[in-house]
């Protein structure tokens, strides 16, 4: 991670991330986290619908495709949604961790545009963990999984509690992610960045 500002270097008593042993195997699909999140969800139309799976160790690849929807100059993707899509892949790293973790600061360098149509695949990992604080890089390819580089991003993350949701989220969504009945959707609305 050489060249990223001080906030996003690992302290020197940092420890090298640990995948837990319920994280989901490599290669399987992590799904959305929440139906109506914009990064992952199916529920959101214009949505990234951006799709993970789990790697070896604690990394992730991901995918997805510029639709006209996400673009900013005409037929180019939005920076910010290039941003969603690296903010969506880091956050997804957490499942493997098994944390509840929200975005404290996230770094974005832009390497090439990104046109509408083509599909961004993403790769990420988690670099280090010190306490609360959940360090991970990633990169984002436009042609294919060895393409060239068009975005990265370095992030941290700080783990929460899930109070943080329901202090800060909106009363009838937290109310009916905590009222589904379906106890692994329930559980999973709360473990990324929303």
């Amino acid at each position: 991670m050489s060249g990223t500002s001080p906030g996003l270097q690992p302290p020197a008593d940092a420890v090298k991330p640990v995948r837990h042993p319920d994280a989901p195997a490599p290669g399987e699909l992590l799904g959305a986290h929440y139906g109506q999140c914009f990064g992952c969800g199916g529920d959101q139309p214009q949505g990234l619908h951006l799709q993970a799976r789990a790697g070896e160790g604690v990394s992730i690849t991901a995918e997805f495709t510029v639709r006209p929807a996400h673009q900013g100059a005409p037929g180019l993707a939005h920076g910010g949604v290039l941003a969603t899509a690296l903010d969506e892949t880091l956050g997804s790293l957490n499942w493997l961790l098994r944390t509840i973790a929200v975005t404290g600061r996230l770094e974005t360098d832009f390497r090439r545009p990104v046109p509408v149509d083509a599909t961004l695949y993403l790769e990420a990992e988690v670099t280090a963990v010190a306490g609360r604080k959940i360090y991970s890089t990633a990169t984002g390819r436009i042609g294919g999984p060895d393409g060239p580089v068009a975005v990265r991003a370095d992030a941290l993350f700080i783990e929460v509690k899930v109070e943080h949701f329901v202090q800060n989220g909106r009363e009838e969504e937290i109310r009916a992610a905590m009222d589904d009945p379906d106890q692994l959707r329930r559980a999973r609305a709360f473990e990324v960045n929303p």
